[in-house]
């Protein structure tokens, strides 16, 4: 697990970095599904974005 990072003089919570890795994650893997057509298979695509992102960032912060 990651500590505290020192962002010019300030602070960050690990969880921030996570956060923004796992946003970026996401981001990549929805294209990845977007392209290959698989989007289509779900009811309701922004509710899959929403756990898609919460299982990367859980996934993120144990084991990076």
């Amino acid at each position: 697990m990651l500590a505290e990072v020192n962002l010019f003089g300030i602070y960050v919570a690990p969880i921030s970095i996570y956060a923004v890795a796992a946003t970026f994650v996401t981001v990549t893997i929805r294209k990845i599904l977007w392209r290959l057509g698989a989007l289509g298979w779900f009811w309701h695509v922004p509710l899959l974005e929403v756990a898609l992102y919460a299982c990367v960032l859980c996934l993120l912060v144990l084991y990076v």
